[in-house]
C-alpha cells in the first residue's frame, strides 16, 4: 500500500479546529489499577503535541480492555493523572458519557483544555459500528484523526464509522506504523527472518503462509511450536497445543519446503511446572519429552540455533513470546531472543504484539529496536493483507 492515499495530518495545515482523534490508550494496568507499562500513551504524544501546537482543540477517544458494560475498573479516569504527567500546561476534562452531556460543554472547551471522552467500549454501538452513534461522535469535531494503529484492524464506530461524517486524517504514529512495517515488503532487505511465537497457531496461521513468499526463515516457538512439532510426530506430553490445527501445521511444514522457507523448530526444551517458579525446570532434547511433561520455553540449543540465524537477517520481525513468560523461570528464551535481535545492529527489526511488548518494556538496548509497533492482531493483519480496515476508511 502506498501511503499517499491517505492523508496525514503533517501534510497539510491543521489550525484552530477542533479535532477528535482516536488513541490507543489500552494500557496494561496493575492488579490496584495503576498503569504497568504507558507506552501505548507516549507513542501518542507526537500526534497531540502537533495538533496543540497549531491551536487546535482536542477531543480524545480511546478504550480500554475489553468492559462488559460500564465496568469502573476500565474507566479511562484511571489514566488521565498519567496523560496531565505529560502534558503538564493542560488540563484533562473526563466526559463521563458525551450523549447526555450538555452540548455547551463542548462548545465552551477553552484552548488549554483537553476533552477525554469515557471508554468508547462501554458503548454497545462502538463494536456493532452503530451508524447514528458514529454520527453523534463525529457532531463533536470539524476533523477526524485515526491515530490508533493497535485498533485499525477492527471495524468499530470510532475506527472505520466516524470517516464516513467528516474529513480524516492519519496521525503520525498511524503515519510511522505504515512505513516501518511496509519495509517487511522491501524486496532489499533479505535475509528476512521472523520469530513467531504465543500460545495459538490458530491467529497465525494466515500470517505464516503470508510470510512464507518473504522470509528466509521462520523460527517458531511457544505453544506455537508444540502443535508443529506434534504435526512431526513427536510427543509434546501435557504442553499447551491445538490439536485440531495439526493438519494445517502439516500443511505449513510442506508449504515451506516447496518455497525454500526454512522453518526452524526447538531442537531441545526446557519442561517443568508451570505453577512452580523455584526450580527452573529441566533441559531435554524434544525426543526425550515424556507424557507428563509440560514443555514451558526453548531450551539452550535452540537458543544457539536461533541466536545465529538472526545474527544474520537484515530484516527481523517478531511477534509472540517462545516461553511462558508469565513464570519468571521460565523467561530466558524470550530474554534471548531480544538481545539477539538487539545485538543486531545491521538489521531492520520490527517487534509487536501485547505479550511481546510486556516482556520487553523495561528491558535495556530498547533503542537498538528500529520499531516496537503498538498493535500485534494490527501488525499481523497489516502484513498479510498489505492495508487495514481504519487504514481504508481514511481514503
Amino acid at each position: 500500500m502506498s501511503d499517499n492515499e491517505i492523508n496525514f495530518i503533517d501534510q497539510q495545515e491543521i489550525k484552530n479546529k477542533r479535532v477528535l482523534v482516536r488513541v490507543d490508550f489500552n494500557v496494561t494496568m496493575n492488579p490496584d489499577y495503576t498503569i504497568a507499562d504507558d507506552a501505548r500513551i507516549t507513542q501518542s504524544l507526537p500526534t497531540i503535541n502537533y495538533l496543540l501546537e497549531n491551536n487546535n482543540k482536542l477531543i480524545i477517544i480511546s478504550h480500554l480492555d475489553r468492559p462488559r458494560g460500564r465496568d469502573p475498573k476500565y474507566s479511562l479516569k484511571n489514566i488521565v493523572a498519567n496523560i496531565e504527567k505529560y502534558l503538564p500546561n493542560y488540563k484533562i476534562t473526563l466526559v463521563d458519557d458525551f450523549l447526555t452531556a450538555d452540548q455547551s460543554f463542548f462548545s465552551n472547551q477553552n484552548q488549554k483544555e483537553i476533552i477525554l471522552l469515557e471508554n468508547i467500549r462501554f458503548y454497545p454501538e462502538e463494536k456493532n459500528n452503530n451508524i447514528e452513534f458514529s454520527k453523534k461522535l463525529s457532531a463533536l469535531a470539524d476533523l477526524f484523526v485515526n491515530d490508533a494503529f493497535g485498533v485499525s484492524h477492527r471495524t468499530d464506530a470510532s475506527v472505520i464509522g466516524v470517516p464516513s461524517f467528516i474529513p480524516s486524517l492519519g496521525g503520525l504514529l498511524l503515519k510511522k506504523e505504515i512505513e516501518m512495517i511496509s519495509t517487511v515488503f522491501a524486496p532489499r532487505q533479505k535475509p528476512l527472518v521472523a520469530i513467531i511465537g504465543g500460545a495459538k497457531i490458530s491467529t497465525k496461521i494466515n500470517f505464516i503462509n503470508k510470510l512464507m513468499d518473504k522470509a528466509d526463515a521462520l523460527l517458531i516457538g511457544g505453544g506455537l511450536a508444540n502443535t508443529f512439532l506434534m504435526a512431526q510426530g513427536f510427543n509434546i506430553g501435557e504442553s499447551i497445543h491445538e490439536y485440531e490445527k495439526t493438519e494445517s501445521a502439516r500443511k505449513l511444514l510442506y508449504l515451506a519446503a516447496q518455497k525454500n522457507t526454512a522453518i526452524v523448530l526447538p531442537l531441545d526444551v526446557i519442561v517443568g511446572n508451570p505453577n512452580n517458579g523455584q526450580n527452573g525446570g529441566q533441559v531435554k532434547r524434544i525426543e526425550e519429552v515424556n507424557s507428563a511433561d509440560h514443555i514451558l520455553d526453548i531450551g539452550p540449543e535452540t537458543e544457539a540455533r536461533f541466536g545465529t540465524i538472526i545474527s544474520k537477517a537484515r530484516t527481523i520481525v517478531w511477534n509472540g513470546p517462545v516461553g511462558y513468560i508469565e513464570n519468571p523461570s521460565f523467561r530466558r528464551g524470550t530474554d534471548f531472543i531480544y538481545y539477539a535481535i538487539t545485538q543486531n545492529r545491521e538489521a531492520t527489526s520490527i517487534v509487536g504484539g501485547g505479550d511481546t511488548i510486556a516482556a520487553i518494556s523495561k528491558k535495556e538496548y530498547l533503542d537498538q529496536i528500529s520499531h516496537i509497533s503498538t498493535g500485534g492482531g494490527a501488525m499481523l493483519e497489516f502484513i498479510e493483507q498489505g492495508t487495514l480496515p481504519g487504514i481504508e476508511a481514511l481514503k
